[in-house]
């Protein structure tokens, strides 16, 4: 079985056992899901560098990338640099994340938060905005047409963005246009874990230009930056390439600034 089918397997199990413990009305009735969310759209587009800066413990293709470091000083570390976003992983199993890692977190930033998990059902989006997320993320190679058209619908009600990732362009095909703010091009093959950044730029064209459009995975290079900034891109997600450092924030901060200094 290919990895991205056992995470998904694996999830409806984990949301299956979530949604018995807590209802929808339960997390509805959380303070926080009532706050007004902040746009990473407008942080993207109103930032010099547009990155993104991920907090990620571990992931598929690396078991330990960073266990040492703090999140709440990492985000502070984070803003400190200029990031326009955080990129907060809260799937367990495949990644050591947990919904608790944005609830420590919340109060100490005011840049918006992606929730960047694996969502398959609308209980996971009602939850995202519970713990304070701005942001979630939706995947079109585990997702229908119908169910990112009904889950960005349910997001955009509720307040929360949506950042829509595709992997090649057969997944365009799925946008359901008018809830999704953000497209994403993941130069990471989810299934093979291979990295290729040409993808960002053999499908920027076929992106209709109504998006907000970010490169994601395999930036590693200011060099990489500044080509998919030519090629149109407007913000970078950025994961692994800070956080396998001694120091996530001194490595984001030299690397945002140096961005900002060749623009």
């Amino acid at each position: 079985m290919k990895i991205l089918d056992k995470i998904v397997r694996d999830k409806k199990l984990e949301v299956d056992k979530l949604s018995s413990n807590s209802s929808i009305k339960e997390l509805e009735s959380t303070s926080l899901f009532s706050r007004q969310c902040i746009s990473l759209k407008d942080s993207i587009l109103n930032s010099s560098g547009g990155i993104i800066c991920e907090f990620k413990r571990r992931s598929p293709s690396n078991n330990n990338i960073n266990y040492k470091s703090n999140i709440s000083e990492v985000v502070k570390g984070y803003q400190k640099a200029g990031a326009a976003g955080l990129s907060i992983l809260t799937n367990k199993q495949y990644f050591d994340g947990d919904i608790q890692d944005i609830l420590e977190i919340r109060d100490i930033t005011s840049i918006p938060i992606l929730r960047k998990e694996f969502i398959i059902s609308e209980y996971q989006i009602i939850e995202a905005k519970s713990i304070g997320s701005d942001a979630i993320l939706l995947i079109a190679s585990i997702l229908s047409k119908e169910e990112i058209k009904n889950y960005s619908s349910l997001a955009k009600d509720i307040g929360l963005e949506v950042l829509f990732e595709i992997h090649d362009a057969e997944e365009l095909e799925k946008i359901s246009g008018e809830n999704i703010d953000i497209i994403g091009v993941n130069n990471r093959n989810l299934d093979t874990l291979e990295i290729d950044l040409q993808n960002s730029v053999d499908l920027y064209n076929k992106i209709p230009n109504s998006f907000v459009k970010i490169s994601e995975s395999g930036i590693s290079e200011v060099e990489s930056i500044l080509k998919l900034r030519e090629v149109g891109y407007q913000g970078f997600l950025i994961g692994e390439n800070f956080m396998k450092t001694d120091d996530p924030f001194e490595s984001a901060y030299n690397f945002i600034k140096e961005v900002e200094n060749e623009i």
